[in-house]
């Protein structure tokens, strides 16, 4: 139980990785405050996770708005009176040509992936110094290699694997641990919930979920890769496998990415 009476913040933690997350460390003696944008959601995720016994806060909401990652922040040390680790899960994925990209979706999947991440983080750390504790980000392998289709969602990625790279190095003699987490291909609602061209839901999973990590597994690596106060965690062969050779043979992988993904259900490559 080394996170008893800890205070975990996971963001956008009414399903997938986010909910496992707020389950596997509360079911570890954490102290759990779970956001969301969804009233309904929020509600079932809460309800789950006090029915396994977990001291949790549920606070509503949104990733894009500052005002609303400053009220986590607040809300959570004038209940728990301390952060010890945060988790920024809440993301949202896109799947359309750029060409055909509406620049507004654009805007939201950096808000919500980016902004959110740095909202969340800028109020947090404050607290996090204190308890010298962990900041994480839940990234993505298009963190480190791009797909084609999916242009917001990589520079986001992007976007938050260098600000982590840069917060790391100014905090890494306060004590402060942390750590990027590149989830390969995990059985999780992103997909469905993916925005199209104009900003519609995508409502179906263009790949084969059954092949994927799950959720829970997921979870039970990160809270490991937490203990042990890593930097950085790759996940799955596939994953590891793409950052490896995008750093080696990156020529060669912009065509082996091409044809993977245009093999999806539905691909927008021609």
């Amino acid at each position: 139980m080394k996170f008893k009476d800890k205070v975990v913040i996971v963001t956008g933690a009414t399903s997938g990785i986010g909910e496992a997350c707020a389950v596997i460390f509360g079911k570890q003696g954490a102290k759990v405050v779970i956001t969301g944008r969804n009233k309904e959601k929020l509600d079932l995720s809460s309800n789950r996770l006090k029915s396994l016994g977990i001291e949790v806060l549920a606070i509503l909401a949104d990733a894009t708005s500052e005002a609303d990652n400053k009220l986590i922040a607040e809300k959570t040390l004038s209940v728990f009176g301390r952060i010890d680790i945060l988790i920024n899960n809440a993301g949202i994925s896109m799947r359309a040509l750029f060409q055909e990209l509406d620049l507004e979706v654009f805007r939201k999947v950096m808000d919500t992936n980016f902004w959110g991440t740095v909202y969340a983080t800028k109020f947090c750390l404050p607290a996090i110094l204190e308890s010298k504790g962990s900041i994480i980000g839940i990234s993505s392998i298009n963190g480190y290699r791009g797909t084609p289709a999916r242009t917001a969602y990589t520079a986001s990625k992007y976007a938050m694997n260098g600000f982590f790279e840069s917060l790391r190095t100014e905090v890494m003699n306060q004590g402060v641990h942390v750590m990027v987490v590149a989830p390969g291909f995990t059985a999780s609602n992103i997909r469905n919930s993916a925005l199209t061209a104009h900003g519609e839901i995508q409502g179906e999973s263009p790949r084969d979920e059954a092949k994927m990590m799950t959720a829970e597994q997921v979870a039970e690596e990160i809270l490991n890769a937490t203990l042990k106060r890593k930097r950085d965690m790759v996940l799955t062969t596939q994953g590891k496998l793409a950052v490896f050779l995008n750093k080696w043979i990156p020529g060669y992988m912009d065509g082996l990415v091409y044809r993977e993904m245009a093999k999806e259900k539905d691909s927008p490559l021609k």
